[in-house]
Order: C-alpha cells, then sequence, then structure tokens
C-alpha cells in the first residue's frame, strides 16, 4: 500500500514491555519498579498494556510476581491489562484477578519451539490457546490468539505461509478478540511480514490483526511498515526496545515504543502515545535496567523541538 494511502490512519499500540521486555533480563525487576513502569505507560498513552505473563515462576523468575504486581495496577477503567497465559493452568490464575481484562494465549508453528516453550506440539498449543479464549469468554473477559514463530523458528528454520495461515482460520473458529503474528525471532522481512499479513488479513474474514516484531535482525520497524499497509491495526512494542525470549535462542528485543511512535506519527498515522514523556520513561527505565537501552529515538534530540 502506498504510504499516502495510509494518512490519517490510527494503529493501536500494545505496550509489552512490562512482560515481553523485562522477562529476559538477568537482573529481577523489583516489582514496585514494574507498577512504575506501568503507571509512567499510562501517563505516554498506553492503553492496553501486557503487564505481566502467568506461567511457571522457576521457568521465567523474572515474573514470580505476577499476582503481586497486578495487585497494584491502578483501577483504570479506559486501560486493558492483559496477562499472558501458555495453558490453562496459567488462564485460571489470570481470571482469579479481577484486574486482568484479557487473556493472551500462545500458539507455536513449531513442534520444536513448542515443546521448549510450552511443553506443546504446535497442534497441541493451538488447541490450548483456543480452550483459553473460551475460559475467558466464559468468565465475562476478552483474549486473543497470537501466533509465534510465524517468520521462523530457531531449531528448525523456515515457516511455511500456508500453515501459519491454516492456523489462523482454525484460530479464529474460537472467536479471539484478534489474531497476532509474531515475529519471535526477528527472522521476517518487509515483503513476506506484507506477504503473509495479507493472506492472513483475508483469510481470517475481518478480525483484527496484531502484530509482534523483535529487531534481531535490524528489520523491525520496516516490519511493521509493512504490516500496517497490509491492513495491521495494532502493533505490540516495548518501551526502550527491550526484549527477548528465554527459550528463542540470539532472540533480541522488540520494537521499540518510541522507534514505532516516531514513524508512524511523523507519517501521519496516529497511535495515541505522547513522544515526549514516552522518552522521558525510556531514560528513567534505563536507569533501572542500569544499562543502555536498544531504542533510537530516546538516544537522539527531539525533534521536532
Amino acid at each position: 500500500m502506498a504510504a499516502r494511502a495510509l494518512a490519517a490512519k490510527t494503529i493501536e499500540m500494545v505496550e509489552v514491555g512490562p512482560r515481553d521486555g523485562l522477562q529476559n533480563e538477568r537482573i529481577v525487576v523489583p516489582t514496585d519498579d514494574k507498577a512504575e513502569l506501568i503507571r509512567r505507560a499510562i501517563d505516554y498513552g498506553a492503553r492496553r498494556i501486557e503487564v505481566t505473563s502467568f506461567v511457571n515462576p522457576r521457568r521465567v523468575p523474572q515474573l514470580a510476581d505476577a499476582e503481586q504486581l497486578v495487585a497494584m495496577l491502578p483501577e483504570r477503567d479506559d486501560v486493558t491489562y492483559i496477562g499472558l497465559v501458555l495453558n490453562r493452568r496459567g488462564a485460571e490464575r489470570a481470571l482469579a484477578s479481577e484486574r486482568i481484562d484479557e487473556l493472551g494465549a500462545v500458539c507455536v508453528t513449531s513442534d520444536a519451539f513448542g515443546t521448549r516453550n510450552q511443553g506443546q506440539t504446535s497442534a497441541e498449543s493451538l488447541a490450548e490457546a483456543m480452550a483459553i479464549v473460551a475460559m475467558a469468554r466464559a468468565a465475562g473477559r476478552t483474549a486473543q490468539i497470537t501466533i509465534a514463530t510465524a517468520f521462523g523458528c530457531p531449531f528448525t528454520g523456515e515457516v511455511a505461509m500456508d500453515h501459519v495461515v491454516d492456523m489462523a482460520k482454525r484460530a479464529a473458529d474460537a472467536r479471539p478478540r484478534e489474531i497476532a503474528l509474531a515475529d519471535t525471532i526477528g527472522a521476517g522481512t518487509p515483503g513476506e511480514v506484507a506477504e503473509l499479513v495479507g493472506r492472513v488479513s483475508e483469510a481470517v474474514e475481518g478480525l483484527p490483526l496484531r502484530v509482534h516484531f523483535h529487531n534481531t535482525r535490524g528489520s523491525g520497524l520496516a516490519n511493521v511498515w509493512a504490516a500496517v499497509g497490509e491492513g495491521a491495526t495494532t502493533v505490540d512494542a516495548a518501551l526502550g526496545g527491550l526484549g527477548g525470549c528465554p527459550f528463542a535462542p540470539g532472540a533480541a528485543g522488540n520494537v521499540a515504543t518510541e522507534d514505532v511512535t516516531y514513524l508512524l506519527e511523523r507519517s501521519g498515522i496516529a497511535t495515541g502515545l505522547a513522544l515526549d514523556p514516552l522518552v522521558e520513561a525510556a531514560r528513567w527505565l534505563g536507569n533501572i535496567i542500569d544499562r543502555p537501552l536498544p531504542a533510537m529515538v530516546s538516544k537522539a534530540p527531539l525533534f521536532p523541538e
């Protein structure tokens, strides 16, 4: 799609920094700082925030404080708090909290990655994700399904587009809020992103499509642009460009919230996020993590002043 056709478009941003951004950090971030990160995200305009994941704390120690953190969330009717879950046990934990508005279910394209990430084959992970959507709906909550390793698996390599499209079709039968395509290891390129997003958009008959990109090979922002041009309506991003998966060797950070915001807003595409407090929050987070963050916009002078 030509850039001029994107003018006046609005893209919804999902801030995934509190979960995907932090989960791979070696130093465990205090719960109070995670709560402050979420408060700052709300201040810069985030209205959907992936706050944590209800997973085995022994496997992901960074997220062992899920229930404690959720209890600290600000009460906001205008903010959707998302809890990532990989199985029905995690879904039960998330649903036990009234503060979690939405469950994020995950299925994977690869048996090799699925068994390492969540102890399930590809088919088993899809069936579990669909069951999680049903649990959420029964509890009066929303749920979404993410198809992980949609652009490549760290263990088996290339993933056939036909397989991803077929998984999306079957996932749509569960009636999730949306379906997401996740480039878990940052292997995708703009051409294949555009093709797959276009094919999945047609296959799921109008169900909203979200995208989740990692910047492992430097193509993250270009992939965002390609996806938006082909009809993706929601983009995941992490403050500062933090992120990675403990079970995907070499996976680097998410696309940075401030970088995606700059790209889209300067292109005439509204995100609902304010860049000045975003950059301030990123610099604060760098101090908390005590290392430089990968994002570019928060390193550069504000433009325009």
